[in-house]
């Protein structure tokens, strides 16, 4: 939309400028007025949700460093925090601090209600993913994995949440696979670095 809106003033200048030029071909240069003031320029449209974790998922695939990556996931966790509501944000908000709190029946209510008012929003299913992991529902909680993948398949916290139940449930290869599902979109993020590391030990010494 900017992209046009910048194209289409682009065109009106280039279309008046050498009428304007023609007019005044045989006037001197004056100067401009002594006190005249630069004018405004147009602010940037602020990025959407969307816009943003686009662009974050691009900057993890072409980071190098482990720090620099580290800050990227901090900045992406917060940015599936953004749903574009405030009413959401703010249940979402609420629900955490229940979560905080061990307060976990107060929490699931609030995110039944997140999920009724935006079932679209990928982390209100996420969220209750880990509740329902807190409190020992794994199939709650893999369930709810899947609804946040749907809507968000690159959503790093929810993959490592699969990896996470996956191997409570011993099934660790299948664990490792999603592991290294999450360094493909971010890799070095030293979080999965160290679950895959681990995964990887406990394979071995099986196999012995």
């Amino acid at each position: 939309m900017r992209l046009r809106a910048t194209s289409l003033l682009a065109a009106l200048v280039f279309a008046v400028l050498p009428a304007s030029l023609e007019a005044r071909a045989d006037e001197s240069p004056t100067a401009p007025a002594p006190n005249a003031k630069p004018e405004a320029q147009e602010a940037p449209e602020p990025k959407t949700p969307a816009e943003l974790r686009t662009e974050l998922y691009a900057r993890l695939a072409a980071s190098s460093d482990a720090d620099e990556t580290d800050g990227l996931v901090g900045l992406l966790f917060s940015a599936y925090a953004q749903s574009g509501s405030d009413a959401a944000d703010l249940l979402l908000e609420r629900a955490r601090k229940a979560m905080g709190e061990k307060e976990f029946d107060a929490a699931g209510k609030i995110l039944d209600a997140t999920i009724a008012l935006l079932p679209d929003w990928a982390e209100g299913w996420n969220a209750r993913a880990t509740l329902r992991y807190l409190d020992d529902d794994y199939d709650g909680s893999m369930a709810d994995v899947a609804e946040t993948l749907k809507r968000e398949p690159r959503h790093l916290g929810a993959l490592m949440g699969m990896s996470h139940i996956l191997e409570a449930r011993d099934k660790k290869e299948q664990a490792l696979k999603v592991c290294e599902r999450v360094l493909a979109i971010a890799p070095h993020w030293r979080n999965a670095e160290k679950t895959a590391d681990r995964l990887k030990s406990a394979i071995a010494d099986e196999e012995l």
